[in-house]
């Protein structure tokens, strides 16, 4: 019998881990959730800095980077470089397998390029050459710099993650940068199955901001309300998915597709349970479905190798889904406040720890220096 994660591979989604580390890589983690049937991996500023700050892995390198006169932010870029090619080699099996759907590893930009476009596009380009992977991801936040740098690293043939997606307003302009990037690679004649791209929702701090202004209303003796707690995420995410159907089964994808165009996978982010309260598997069963990817740290991987409920489930309740959205509104739930607060918090969470890495590598460098 298939594992479960065949089982949701089968029905077309890819699942991918978020989560990487050396020792993952060098004790062979990576390659056997891989064997397993895990597609990708992605990767973010919080994810490094916990890699790279704990243990002594990494330190060899470190101090041979620092008796080279490298900086901090060149010893992160070695160090995070190396663990990104070594684990697209690890995937590039997938990725000749799939002819190039899958097999990918995401790599960001500094976080604190988020509101900087021609940053953006020249550190994409940068780390793009330097792991110099067919299967590499760059990850550009889909923040309003950000839209015209999507369109021109895809007009560049380079494969982008948009991240730090929340509002359906916002989706839909990551969608059009993502065409308006083909358009421009077919323009200069290069060949468009080339190039792909996903582009990552988050879903669970939908819910957990949300939830938490309902229970204040509900502890408040608004008891009406406590249908709607844990709806929004996965509403969201159902009325994004229709949008994607809209878009690339419409006719502004139509010529693209005939020229060999990929479409822009949804890939749902943020999909670990933060409330105790839902199960494990909250924001994984409702949303499975073709051309979708759901990206998960490795504590929620085994969640679904135990507990998950493989079936096409992207399309269900769609209705209700529109309702809940609704329901929201009319009880005085601004969804566009509420997204746009997640992405500056988002850029926020991502920059600070960023800026942690780069605080815990110079700490690394002091104390290496000093024991030399």
């Amino acid at each position: 019998m298939l594992s479960r994660i065949r089982q949701i591979s089968a029905l077309g989604q890819a699942l991918w881990l978020d989560f990487i580390s050396r020792d993952a890589l060098r004790s062979g983690q990576l390659a056997a959730v891989v064997a397993d049937g895990v597609s990708g991996v992605t990767s973010n500023p919080t994810i490094f800095q916990k890699a790279i700050s704990t243990g002594t892995i990494y330190d060899e390198d470190i101090r041979r980077l620092v008796r080279a006169g490298a900086s901090t932010n060149d010893i992160y870029e070695s160090l995070a470089v190396a663990d990104i090619r070594d684990a697209c080699d690890v995937l590039r099996p997938v990725y000749n397998e799939t002819h190039g759907r899958d097999g990918f590893v995401s790599l960001e930009v500094s976080p604190r390029l988020a509101n900087d476009t021609q940053g953006t596009i020249e550190e994409g380009r940068r780390l793009f050459r330097a792991v110099d992977r067919p299967n590499l991801m760059i990850k550009v936040p889909a923040t309003p710099a950000g839209m015209p740098a999507i369109t021109t690293l895809i007009g560049d043939a380079i494969n982008v993650n948009v991240t730090l997606i929340f509002g359906l307003d916002e989706y839909g302009q990551v969608m059009e940068a993502y065409l308006a990037g083909l358009r421009r690679l077919r323009d200069r004649g290069h060949p468009l199955a080339l190039v792909s791209s996903v582009a990552s929702f988050f879903i669970s701090r939908v819910d957990t901001l949300i939830d938490g202004e309902l229970e204040k209303r509900i502890a408040a003796g608004e008891d009406q309300l406590e249908p709607l707690l844990g709806k929004a995420a996965i509403s969201n995410a159902k009325l994004a998915y229709a949008r994607f159907r809209g878009v690339f089964e419409g006719h502004a994808f139509t010529e693209l597709r005939a020229g060999g165009a990929r479409v822009q996978r949804p890939l749902w982010a943020s999909t670990s349970t933060k409330n105790p309260k839902y199960p494990g598997t909250k924001y994984i069963d409702p949303l499975i479905g073709p051309y979708t990817v759901n990206t998960v740290p490795p504590q929620t991987l085994d969640l679904i190798r135990t507990s998950a409920t493989p079936a096409q489930t992207m399309e269900a309740e769609m209705a209700a889904a529109q309702h809940a959205i609704h329901d929201l509104a009319r009880a005085g739930i601004d969804m566009k406040r509420v997204t746009d607060q997640l992405l500056a918090d988002g850029v926020k969470l991502f920059a600070d720890s960023f800026d942690q890495l780069m605080r815990d590598i110079d700490a690394k460098r002091a104390k290496l220096a000093a024991a030399a």
